[in-house]
């Protein structure tokens, strides 16, 4: 047995403690000159100079450098030469000042370091198959492989710790305001009407299933009724659905209802929420009240529900413009009630007749039927459809969307939903690619008077925005047979920086409007027993106005760390295909466990 593994194998049966640490290894400072200290951690790096080993000692809270000196202590130093990376060890010595000249300012512990008394190896380690340093060029795979040490990484311990810290900030915001925090099932029935449900089969009845929860939407209503007037709840959801960045299949939301409010009374909890999480987590202060537009305000200006208005390519529309043109593209749209919109690229007239063509096919990625560019360059005005609009129209064009000698104007052509998505998706892309956006700023809005239904013809029937439980304006409420699309809702979202962060909406409290709701989705008024029966039925015994929100607790952490996805903000995070690299997880089950629940797979 060779002293590393003596020392390993002695270590766990030592009695005297002495491997318990007295400080972690962020938190020595000049102050603690001359005083013995016991350190445990891994060992980031070990240099060995001349016979005198240096080692970063490596925990959550920082890192120390530990010197093993022959002279001083021959012992740890035959230790520490079977040290290397990631071995996990405790030492004890004593703390001293770094030599003239060799502080380093960039760690708070560095002024000094622990000259070693005392060193023994607690676990030993292979070599790890990428640096636990934050700045690495690995493949994503590898790091959710090997998640376990991917969170060794110093940037993803900040991120749990932020989350961690955002957890304590929300509780004690929502204890101060009186509510009343309540746990409400994982298991629950499936009442499909959104995203698809993850199902779990029932062993004790056969052919069964419950739900893993999308929301807690019902059973916060259910709440209310029961005359809980103030839940909140951080609170696991599931929802079977296509991934990205932005999405994970299990995500953590702050779900939060209110009885006897209106929408304004929520969106003030809510902001005011906002504003002490930036400014305890961040030392941001958010001013209040927020700013507010409406659905087709934020439609018409960027293309999007969501708008990222830290830029600027602003959308304009111009009907007027063209509505008499010679150019039929443009004139049928808008005698067909589309829209002819687009914006501005300042400074975009020098692009080349190949970064224009890239352009329109960028355009028609997005769903465009064609893109068409004006350039403004010292020669006037220039675009392939000049002969059909005429320097008139081109002029007036340039005049709705206010540009100037230099400017490159995008338009294009559709009904009014499909002509602005495609306009804001474009926004956002040359946003991006031309640097526009100020990563380091934070933009915070309302969205309100969403439509409360859309037409689909995929299903040949209406379906809700938000969903459901959403309740109509009451000014409103006359179109709700004769013209639903123009019906508007009591929702709200909440967006920062292009990224939805909260929605809510007041709910319909009663029974027979509830009904009437479900009668103009399609949903029978069998079928609406069948799946809601219980949430009618506590409406029938007296159930309070209310309305709530739920805020995207992963996507929020995501902002306020300065990420890019969620998977750097969850602990164990799943990939694009909902796979867990690291655990196998979905696998296969054995064949008793399925005959158990009654399965046979085909």
């Amino acid at each position: 047995m060779d002293i590393a593994e003596k020392l390993v194998h002695d270590a766990p049966q030592r009695q005297d403690r002495s491997w318990k640490r007295t400080h972690s290894c962020g938190e020595l400072r000049a102050s603690d000159i001359g005083k013995t200290v016991t350190l445990n951690g891994w060992v980031h790096v070990r240099r060995d100079l001349g016979g005198v080993i240096f080692i970063d000692l490596r925990d959550r809270y920082g890192k120390t450098q530990v010197v093993f000196n022959p002279q001083y202590s021959p012992a740890s130093h035959a230790a520490a030469e079977a040290f290397r990376s990631e071995y996990v060890i405790s030492v004890t010595g004593l703390v001293e000042r770094r030599p003239e000249g060799t502080a380093n300012s960039l760690l708070p512990t560095g002024e000094i370091d622990v000259l070693v008394h005392q060193a023994l190896l607690l676990s030993r380690a292979e070599t790890p198959p990428f640096p636990i340093e934050d700045e690495i060029e690995t493949n994503e795979d590898v790091r959710l492989r090997y998640r376990f040490l991917d969170l060794r990484r110093p940037l993803l311990q900040r991120n749990l710790l932020l989350r961690s810290t955002v957890y304590q900030i929300v509780h004690r915001y929502f204890q101060e305001l009186g509510f009343v925090e309540v746990e409400t099932p994982v298991l629950m029935k499936s009442t499909p009407e959104g995203a698809r449900d993850y199902l779990v089969p029932s062993r004790v009845q056969p052919g069964r299933f419950y739900a893993l929860p999308q929301s807690p939407q019902t059973y916060k209503q259910l709440l209310m009724a029961s005359g809980f007037d103030r839940y909140v709840q951080i609170v696991k959801c599931f929802r079977d659905e296509d991934l990205r960045a932005d999405r994970q299949p299990e995500f953590t939301q702050i779900d939060l209802e209110m009885s006897f409010v209106d929408a304004g009374d929520v969106r003030q909890v809510a902001e005011n929420l906002i504003r002490r999480i930036f400014l305890e987590a961040r030392g941001i202060d958010v001013a209040v009240p927020l700013s507010v537009l409406t659905y087709r305000e934020a439609m018409e200006s960027y293309g999007t529900d969501k708008p990222d208005r830290r830029f600027g390519l602003t959308l304009r529309c111009v009907n007027d413009a063209v509505r008499d043109t010679g150019f039929r593209v443009f004139a049928e749209t808008v005698r067909s009630g589309g829209v002819v919109a687009g914006f501005v690229l300042p400074g975009g007239a020098g692009s080349t007749r190949n970064q224009l063509d890239n352009l329109v096919d960028l355009a028609k990625s997005f769903g465009a039927g064609g893109l068409v560019w004006v350039r403004w360059t010292e020669e006037g005005l220039e675009a392939p459809v000049q002969k059909f609009l005429g320097v008139q129209a081109l002029e007036e064009i340039a005049r709705h969307m206010g540009a100037r000698q230099g400017d490159l104007l995008l338009l294009v052509s559709d009904t009014w939903q499909r002509a602005y998505e495609i306009l804001g998706s474009l926004r956002l892309e040359l946003g991006r690619r031309h640097g526009l956006i100020d990563e380091a700023a934070f933009d915070f809005l309302w969205v309100v008077d969403f439509p409360l239904v859309e037409y689909s013809q995929e299903e040949g029937r209406y379906i809700a925005i938000h969903h459901p439980f959403t309740a109509p304006r009451m000014d409103d409420l006359h179109l709700l047979e004769e013209n639903p699309a123009a019906v508007r809702s009591l929702a709200y979202d909440l967006v920062i920086n292009g990224h939805e962060i909260a929605g809510g909406s007041i709910r319909i409290h009663d029974a027979a409007m509830q009904r009437r709701m479900f009668t103009l989705l399609g949903i029978s008024p069998e079928d609406s027993e069948r799946r809601f029966g219980f949430l009618l039925n506590a409406f029938r015994f007296g159930a309070p106005p209310h309305g709530g929100i739920a805020f995207g607790f992963d996507r929020l952490i995501m902002l306020l760390a300065g990420m890019k996805s969620l998977r750097d903000v969850i602990a164990f995070p799943k990939t694009a295909s909902a796979s867990s690299l690291m655990d196998e997880a979905p696998s296969e089950v054995d064949e008793k466990q399925l005959r158990e629940l009654h399965i046979r797979l085909i």
